[in-house]
């Protein structure tokens, strides 16, 4: 997410790090840089001149510029006021019990999926959620509400027999007070676009289920759109807080940047992804740090505390101590980090990642390298040193590689194993020189930095 902001704000952060003396030349041109990259993503005009007008004031005190490290305190500067932007911290939901939510948005915003993955989220936290589809004009759309609700044995409730969307909502609250639920989410209807008619709906619905939120689905994608319809659903139903969708495939995001400071409503939620697990709560500081390419290594340890296999975890990190580590645990590493999510996603979370190219190139070489594995013996596995060049032949073909993908799995995996024997004895700045550090170019498994 946000990649096309984050390489050029990534650029300007290093250069002003770099400046052991910031002249007000130079902050100019850095701040030039700056709204230059939030216009080329797609942030709101009238926002992204604030941005750079509000930085521009605080790093005019004669103590930025005449410290010892000025670069830094201006990128500090520029981190605290992206916060801002983004909403100064996480915005909780309403703790009323049953807790009715609305979600509404335009039509292909993501709304049934997000209220499929919002109950989900919600009832790994111990509530008890029912979901209820309000889309009387789009059938489908209910279908599929209860099929997303099937597949994680979630609480359903429509009436395919009206499309009176405040009779729907009534008849769903009695079920779910009958079934004991402290949450109801209600997936309303869309449109391609904004109409007088979806807005007394809308309103209707509300009116009808006294809602505690009404969340608005927004596409990322959408750009100064996504801000107008923002403004308008604001205006004519009331939001409580907003829900960014598809942030995992759009490249600029500026409708993040844009939405809460138009609207002063806040950013609740963020879908990153198409299984039900990629929805998160939406971090603002954290969001703040990904954008820059500082990382986000609090999400990326709570991601790793919810999906790694504990026990498993610490298997390997025993194994690994000892220099016992055979192609068994090479695989088992590799289905660990997949669980986590796209490459990219997860790399992006990492501190001074955000120049290095993580994509389909890489994701497509973990599965290989997972296909490779499973097409040798347990003996093969446990003991890498018998693979002779008949064996890796047979593998190549089995694992619809050829022979040379083997011999670079092979290779890694020597080096790896030659690394942690290395470690155990002490021998860090060897191992160091074997990573690569210092050479900013080249890195283990062949990723390069983009700088």
């Amino acid at each position: 997410m946000f990649e096309s902001l984050t390489n050029r704000l990534s650029q300007t952060i290093r250069n002003l790090r770099g400046a052991g003396k910031l002249s007000e030349q130079k902050m100019e041109a850095a701040l030039k840089e700056v709204r230059t990259a939030l216009l080329s993503a797609d942030v709101n005009f009238q926002v992204a001149r604030q941005f750079v007008e509000t930085v521009r004031e605080t790093c005019s005190g004669a103590d930025v510029l005449k410290s010892v490290t000025p670069g830094q305190q201006v990128v500090k500067i520029i981190h605290d006021e992206l916060i801002q932007l983004l909403g100064q911290g996480t915005a909780e939901l309403s703790e009323n019990r049953p807790l009715k939510i609305m979600m509404i948005g335009l039509h292909g915003s993501g709304k049934t999926t997000s209220t499929a993955k919002l109950a989900h989220m919600l009832k790994q936290k111990g509530m008890r959620p029912l979901v209820v589809g309000c889309d009387a004009s789009r059938p489908a759309a209910i279908d599929q509400l209860e099929t997303l609700a099937g597949q994680e044995n979630l609480l359903f409730y429509s009436d395919r027999e009206t499309k009176d969307l405040a009779k729907i909502g009534k008849s769903g609250l009695r079920f779910g007070r009958d079934n004991h639920c402290n949450v109801m989410i209600f997936d309303t209807a869309g449109r391609l676009q904004i109409d007088r008619e979806l807005v007394d709906e809308l309103k209707r619905l509300r009116r009808a289920v006294q809602s505690d939120e009404v969340l608005l689905v927004g596409d990322a994608a959408l750009g100064q759109e996504a801000v107008d319809v923002a403004k308008h659903f604001d205006r004519e139903v009331g939001l409580t807080g907003i829900v960014l969708t598809k942030l995992d495939g759009d490249a600029r995001g500026g409708a993040a940047l844009s939405m809460k400071s138009v609207t002063q409503v806040p950013i609740k939620f963020a879908g990153v992804g198409e299984k039900l697990d990629d929805f998160e709560t939406f971090h603002p500081d954290r969001m703040a740090g990904r954008i820059l390419g500082m990382g986000d290594v609090v999400s990326l340890v709570e991601q790793a505390q919810e999906k790694f296999d504990q026990d498993e975890a610490k298997r390997l990190a025993e194994r690994m101590k000892r220099a016992e580590f055979d192609l068994n645990d090479f695989l088992a590493q590799i289905r660990q980090v997949k669980k986590m999510g796209p490459l990219d996603r997860v790399m992006g979370m990492m501190p001074q990642m955000g120049g290095m190219e993580f994509g389909n190139k890489e994701t497509r070489q973990m599965d290989r390298t997972e296909a490779i594995i499973l097409s040798m013996t347990p003996a093969e596995r446990t003991r890498p040193q018998i693979l002779n060049g008949r064996r890796r032949y047979r593998i190549a073909q089995g694992s619809g590689t050829r022979v040379s993908d083997v011999n670079a799995l092979l290779k890694q995996y020597n080096q790896i194993k030659k690394m942690m024997k290395l470690m155990r004895g002490g021998k860090m700045k060897r191992v160091q020189k074997m990573m690569g550090k210092g050479s900013g170019r080249k890195f283990p498994g062949g990723f390069r930095r983009r700088f």
